[in-house]
């Protein structure tokens, strides 16, 4: 057990890492890679927060023996429930994800933009690695597996209902599994309300229709992501209320574990610019030393993730830097890493991919449940092959398109580069086109198609995408073949845009006008690669783009 305390049953003992990097290339090619435009890791002993400048949203943490594993919500986004791997806490890689699909699958194989993954919470226990979360239209799931980069299991729905979300179980001493979870009041009707429910032995169902322990009405309000620990005899539960961007952390306790509970405010932004810290995971060293990762909402970049120290005092915890001494803790930019080793390497999770393989990098995600029929990546082409899919009916926009291959923005300033081959149907050459974009509920592309005149490039705009607004092209460009490089750059607090093109991948030629990135629902924006056709055309055609590239 580890020292001290019981966080969530978590075993401390090493677990094998055989499997670890099975889902895409060897170990070697997913523990070194390392980002051009953010690292952590400071090289000298310390490091600087964010930890991942990407919208990693409602960050869960466990150690396991020397190994540190995350995941967060993915929302809509397949596959889902990245799974993340540390030595350190700074320098992390994504390892796989728990979900291939979306459950139920039919239900997700259109866009349900904020819907799916809600806030979840990863455990180990007896062996089991453990994911419990929330899906606010169905209920709450369940996967567990033996190596947390490989298969996982089908999801269990342990607790049925609307508007149930953010789970966190317990193993408790005397074997009996609990749950505390929060309220979505878009489902429910209700929010600000945390609730305890007894599972089953193999915590695969619930047992009970639930206790209210917290009513955050009065003092806490919007209170949710509920993270349950024990610790010294304490039921400690970690919650943030106050919203998304504007809240603070707290800590509560009882020594029954249907309360009452104490609380106490344990971080907030005090005089720091990072604002809303909250939601996250506590985590021990194998030293007993406690650490806290939670999110920073950044609007377009999304739900950015920090690391702060973490002591305690009479029983509570102190998140951050207590530094105008009101018992409170504020987030710190630098500090020492909670690991000085010189054998971790620095990694960062993956951002560019050259298409070499058959398997597609692991920070790469569709807007719904993928069809095998939409992407071909094969041994030995050196390219990805994208199709252009129809529309779907009566849709002026891409809103509702579910093929479209993303990413999360990496950092605050960065470029992403790819060189595309059209090759259109010469029947059925209309509408259709593929290219580079940026997706959030404003979005922007530019694509090159065919049409009787020959290729051209265009810059497409599209403003509150959600409300079926049309897209608007603000620029064109004649080009001379069917081959062209595309570039968008984005930069400043706002995540501000600018595309450009070249002919040879040497000289770039901006095009068309700068544009504001926004985030979608739930999520920051996020940049990548499309291949479309018009709603009810007939499948024809391709689109060959040679790699992609994430460069300052």
């Amino acid at each position: 057990m580890c020292p001290r305390s019981m966080i969530g049953m978590v075993i401390c003992a090493c677990a094998p890492l055989t499997a670890l990097f099975a889902q895409s290339g060897s170990p070697d090619e997913q523990s070194t890679y390392v980002s051009k435009v953010w690292v952590a890791d400071k090289g000298n002993g310390t490091y600087t927060n964010p930890v991942l400048y990407a919208d990693y949203s409602d960050p869960d943490v466990i150690r396991v023996g020397a190994d540190y594993y995350m995941t967060a919500s993915s929302f809509n986004c397949t596959p889902g429930l990245p799974i993340l791997h540390s030595k350190d806490l700074v320098n992390w890689s994504i390892v796989g994800h728990a979900l291939k699909k979306q459950f139920p699958a039919d239900y997700y194989k259109v866009p349900r933009h904020g819907d799916g993954c809600w806030a979840p919470c990863l455990r180990h226990h007896s062996g089991q690695y453990y994911i419990y979360w929330g899906d606010p239209d169905f209920g709450i799931y369940m996967v567990h597996t033996d190596d947390p980069a490989g298969t996982w299991s089908d999801p269990v729905l342990v607790l049925e209902g609307k508007g149930l979300i953010d789970p966190s179980p317990l193993w408790d001493d005397d074997g009996k599994v609990w749950l505390v979870h929060g309220w979505a009041g878009s489902r429910a009707g209700v929010n600000s309300l945390l609730t305890v429910n007894r599972l089953s032995d193999d915590g695969a169902r619930a047992l009970d229709e639930g206790k209210h322990v917290f009513d955050g009405h009065d003092a806490h309000p919007t209170i949710e992501g509920p993270k349950f620990y024990k610790r010294d005899g304490y039921y400690y539960i970690f919650a943030p209320a106050g919203g998304v961007s504007t809240g603070w952390q707290l800590a509560m306790r009882s020594k029954d574990i249907y309360g009452p509970y104490e609380v106490k405010i344990v971080l907030e932004q005090g005089r720091s610019d990072v604002n809303g810290p909250h939601q996250g995971a506590w985590i021990e060293t194998p030293e007993g030393a406690s650490w806290f990762m939670h999110f920073q909402d950044r609007e377009a970049y999304g739900r950015i993730v920090h690391l702060q120290p973490m002591t305690w005092l009479d029983g509570w915890p102190v998140i951050g830097e207590d530094k105008d001494g009101n018992g409170i803790g504020e987030p710190v930019r630098t500090h020492a890493k909670p690991i000085v080793d010189g054998k971790i390497q620095v990694c960062t999770p993956q951002e560019s991919d050259e298409f070499d393989t058959d398997v597609l990098g692991l920070q790469w995600q569709w807007h719904a449940n993928p069809m095998v029929t939409w992407s071909a990546l094969m041994r030995g082409a050196g390219y990805l092959r994208l199709f252009p899919m129809a529309l779907p009916d009566d849709s002026k926009n891409f809103w509702l398109a579910p093929n479209l291959l993303l990413q999360k923005f990496p950092a605050s300033d960065f470029s992403a580069t790819t060189k595309l081959k059209w090759s259109p149907d010469p029947d059925n050459r209309e509408g259709r086109q593929a290219g580079l974009m940026i997706m959030g509920n404003d979005y922007a592309y530019l694509a090159i198609s065919m049409d009787e005149k020959g290729y051209k490039l265009s810059q497409v705009v599209c403003k509150n995408a959600r409300a079926g607004t049309a897209e608007t092209a603000v620029a064109e460009q004649r080009l001379s073949g069917d081959s062209v490089f595309l570039r968008v750059r984005v930069s400043g607090p706002d995540g501000q845009c600018q595309f450009s093109w070249s002919a040879d991948g040497k000289s770039y030629t901006p095009i068309g006008d700068a544009f504001q990135s926004k985030p979608d629902t739930w999520i920051g924006a996020k940049v990548g690669l499309f291949c479309m056709a018009p709603a009810k055309a007939r499948r024809g055609g391709f689109a060959d783009f040679d790699w992609f590239r994430v460069e300052k």
